[in-house]
C-alpha cells in the first residue's frame, strides 16, 4: 500500500493552473507587444505575398521564356525549401553577401520605425508566401474560360485591361478560399521569427518559461492565443467567403463552421490542393 501511494505521488500531475490562467487573461504588456508584432507580420507579410504570387503567376503564364524561367525557379526554390533555412539566409546571409547590414537594428520606413530583425522576417515571410500565392493565382486564372479572354481580345480590350475587368474578377472565387488558407497559416508561421530574435509572441513565451522553468503551462498558454487568433480568422473567412460566393460551386455547398475549424475538406478537393 505504502509503495502504491509513492508511485502514484511520483508521477503526480503537476499543473501550475494559477500561471496558466494568469498567462492567459492577464496577459504582460511584453505579451500584448508581441501579439501585436504577430499580427501586424502576418497581414502585411500576406498583402506583399500576395502582391509577389500574382506578379509570379502572371510572368508564369507570358509568352516570354525568360520570365517563365524566372517564375519557375523562383516558386521552385522558395517551395522546395525550409522558410527557416530562408529566415536565416536573408536576415544572416545577405549582409555577408553584400557586404552591407540590410537589416540594422533600426529601420526607419518613413512614418513607420521598425527593428531589423522585424522587417526581415517580414520579407522571408513575403517572399515564401509569394511562391505558394504564385500557384493559387496561377489556377485561379486557368480556372475561368479561354474564351471569355478571346472575346475581350476581339473587343479591343488589353491584356492588362482584360486581367483586371475579365479575368481576375472571376479568379477571385478560386482563389479567396486558399487564401483565406494561406493566412491562417501564415498567423502561426510568424513563430519562426523567434529565432532570429524578434520579440513575437513565441519568443515572448521563450522568455517567460526561461524565469518560471514551467514549459508545459507557458506553451500551452501561447497555444491558445494562436488558437485563438485562427478561430477568429476562420470566421472572417467563413463571412468574406459567403459574402462573395467564393467557396461555392454549381454543386457544392459552403462548408460549415465545425469543417473549417477542423480542416474537413469536400470530397472533390479543390484549388487549395496547391499550398502547403
Amino acid at each position: 500500500m505504502h509503495t502504491s501511494v509513492l508511485l502514484a505521488t511520483s508521477f503526480a500531475f503537476h499543473f501550475d493552473v494559477d500561471l496558466f490562467l494568469k498567462f492567459i487573461f492577464q496577459p504582460s504588456p511584453a505579451l500584448i507587444g508581441g501579439l501585436a508584432i504577430t499580427i501586424y507580420a502576418s497581414v502585411v507579410s500576406q498583402i506583399l505575398g500576395v502582391v509577389i504570387g500574382i506578379f509570379s503567376a502572371l510572368a508564369g503564364m507570358a509568352r516570354n521564356r525568360i520570365l517563365r524561367t524566372i517564375s519557375g525557379f523562383y516558386v521552385w526554390f522558395f517551395r522546395g525549401t525550409p522558410l527557416l533555412v530562408q529566415m536565416f539566409i536573408i536576415y544572416f546571409g545577405t549582409p555577408y553577401l553584400f557586404g552591407i547590414d540590410l537589416f540594422p537594428n533600426d529601420v526607419h520606413l518613413g512614418f513607420l520605425s521598425l527593428r531589423g530583425s522585424v522587417l526581415a522576417g517580414i520579407v522571408a515571410l513575403s517572399i515564401n508566401e509569394g511562391a505558394y500565392m504564385s500557384e493559387i493565382v496561377r489556377a485561379g486564372i486557368l480556372s475561368v474560360e479561354p474564351g471569355q479572354t478571346e472575346a475581350a481580345k476581339s473587343l479591343g480590350m488589353t491584356y492588362g485591361l482584360t486581367m483586371r475587368r475579365i479575368v481576375l474578377p472571376q479568379a477571385l472565387r478560386v482563389i479567396i478560399p486558399p487564401l483565406g488558407n494561406e493566412f491562417n497559416n501564415m498567423l502561426k508561421t510568424t513563430s519562426l521569427m523567434a529565432v532570429i530574435s524578434v520579440t513575437e509572441m513565441f519568443r515572448v513565451a521563450q522568455g517567460v518559461y526561461a524565469v518560471t522553468f514551467k514549459p508545459f503551462e507557458v506553451f500551452l498558454g501561447v497555444a491558445v492565443y494562436y488558437l485563438a487568433l485562427t478561430t477568429i480568422w476562420t470566421l472572417i473567412q467563413g463571412m468574406i467567403e459567403r459574402r462573395l460566393g467564393a467557396s461555392t460551386t454549381r454543386s457544392e455547398a459552403v462548408p460549415g463552421l465545425r469543417a473549417r475549424l477542423l480542416g474537413l475538406s469536400s470530397p472533390r478537393g479543390g484549388v487549395g490542393g496547391v499550398g502547403r
